[in-house]
């Protein structure tokens, strides 16, 4: 990892509100953002994660909070968001990390199981985005944010631009947070000069979806496939984060940033580099050889 290209004030007297923002990708975001000079409020479910999340913070001078709260919840979202603004006394960032994930065949997912995953990637999205308005536009309560508006990055994910394996509820849930960004970006941006944009993580090592999702197996034959193949970090993920938050963002909004180092894009090599090459010479010389004329179509 190398160390920030951005310079340690640019957030200096914003504050974000992160969900999911105690552990893995979202903790990351939290971290840089916060050494960044931004105040930091993590929103999460467990405690024990958000104590740890929390002392860790501070104890590198950072400015923090940890609030409990479900993302499914209106009353949590309210709450949390409320008791940011009381804390800290306004509200620039939110960033919505919280997420569910299992793999499972579509025949086995229960529509229980799905309905969970929609809830918390999208509705939870949502209804994070949807009580953090009031406090993200411009003149918000009163208090007129430095840049105009306020910004939400949704962090999101790749699996929905083909189709993946064993994915179909995340699959889902993520284009539908994919759609909430533009449509945001477009209504609140207009209406609030809130500037919306998401972030697309490729595999990422060290967080639990990764090691959840990808077992050793399953990489094993990835890195066969793709003699390049590596994963990112999540350092990777908060510097797009930090560069959407930074005046340097100022004019993006309603894309969603691929982090990804081009996996998406994969597909299997149909034919060795140097048959296409011998391929297209022998067409090349049958093209040159041809007599004139030859080469017309003929109707």
């Amino acid at each position: 990892m190398v160390d920030s290209p951005f310079k340690p004030d640019i957030l200096k007297g914003k504050v974000a509100l992160l969900t999911g923002g105690g552990s893995g990708i979202g903790y990351e975001i939290s971290l840089q953002l916060g050494k960044h000079g931004a105040s930091i409020a993590i929103m999460g479910r467990r405690k024990n994660v958000l104590d740890s999340a929390v002392a860790s913070l501070q104890s590198l001078g950072i400015p923090a909070i940890g609030l409990e709260g479900d993302v499914r919840k209106r009353d949590d979202a309210t709450k949390v968001v409320e008791s940011t603004v009381r804390h800290f006394g306004r509200l620039d960032i939110l960033v919505n990390a919280a997420a569910g994930n299992f793999l499972v065949a579509p025949e086995d997912l229960s529509p229980n199981g799905f309905r969970t995953v929609i809830d918390i990637d999208s509705v939870g999205t949502f209804t994070m985005c949807h009580e953090a308005m009031k406090y993200l536009k411009k003149g918000g309560q009163g208090k007129e944010l430095p840049s105009g508006g306020g910004l939400i990055i949704n962090i999101s994910a790749t699996l929905h631009y083909t189709a993946t394996w064993y994915q179909i509820h995340v699959s889902a849930a993520k284009a539908a947070v994919d759609s909430l960004t533009r449509s945001l970006a477009l209504e609140w941006g207009t209406d609030y000069d809130i500037r919306v944009n998401g972030i697309a993580p490729g595999p990422i090592e060290d967080t639990a979806g990764f090691n959840k999702l990808a077992p050793d197996e399953i990489l094993g034959q990835a890195k066969e496939r793709m003699r390049l193949y590596k994963a990112g970090e999540k350092w990777d993920i908060a510097m797009a984060a930090l560069y959407l938050s930074s005046h340097a963002g100022k004019y993006v909004n309603g894309t969603t940033m691929i982090v990804d180092g081009g996996d998406w894009l994969n597909k299997p090599r149909h034919l060795p580099k140097e048959a296409v090459r011998q391929f297209s010479r022998a067409v090349e010389k049958r093209s040159k050889d041809a007599p004139v004329g030859t080469a017309k179509s003929k109707l």
